[in-house]
């Protein structure tokens, strides 16, 4: 894919504000992997099952600060959304999946809930699904006019 490709958007301006969701969200969970690193960073990722959970937080952390921060700016903001797509498919199923099916999926531990099964899972994954869709929409119809990519856009 060419850079012009990848800059490429026709997406009217107010797509800023799934920039500003999509990204405000991301670069707030990377920062707190961080911050607490107990709850929502190594000590989380251990809980789940994660073999290394200390490399996988801090590859998560700075992927979701970086890609997050792309994606505010909208510069190769392509680039970030595929990346938190990926992520976000992730983060399904290594812990939504196991709500679903009220056990455990492999190494992925379930967590303990009062109840289990889709409605549970659909609860849990809501966040998930609207980052994930909020990528996804960033990936399909770019940053919009009012972001770095369109700036370079029409500069190249």
């Amino acid at each position: 894919m060419n850079l012009s490709r990848l800059l490429a958007t026709d997406a009217p301006a107010a797509t800023i504000l799934i920039r500003l969701m999509v990204g405000a969200v991301f670069l707030s969970e990377g920062i707190q992997k961080f911050l607490f690193p107990a709850e929502l960073g190594p000590g989380r990722f251990e809980r789940i099952g994660f073999p290394d959970p200390a490399f996988w937080a801090t590859f998560v952390g700075v992927l979701e600060i970086v890609a997050g921060s792309m994606v505010l700016l909208g510069l190769l903001t392509r680039l970030a959304a595929i990346a938190l797509a990926i992520e976000m498919l992730v983060a399904i199923v290594t812990t939504k999946i196991p709500i679903l099916l009220g056990r455990d999926l492999g190494p992925f531990r379930v967590r303990e809930l009062d109840m289990y099964g889709f409605w549970s899972m659909a609860h849990e994954a809501r966040t998930d699904y609207a980052m994930l869709l909020g990528s996804l929409f960033l990936l399909i119809v770019g940053a919009g006019s009012w972001s770095l990519d369109a700036a370079l856009q029409r500069r190249t």
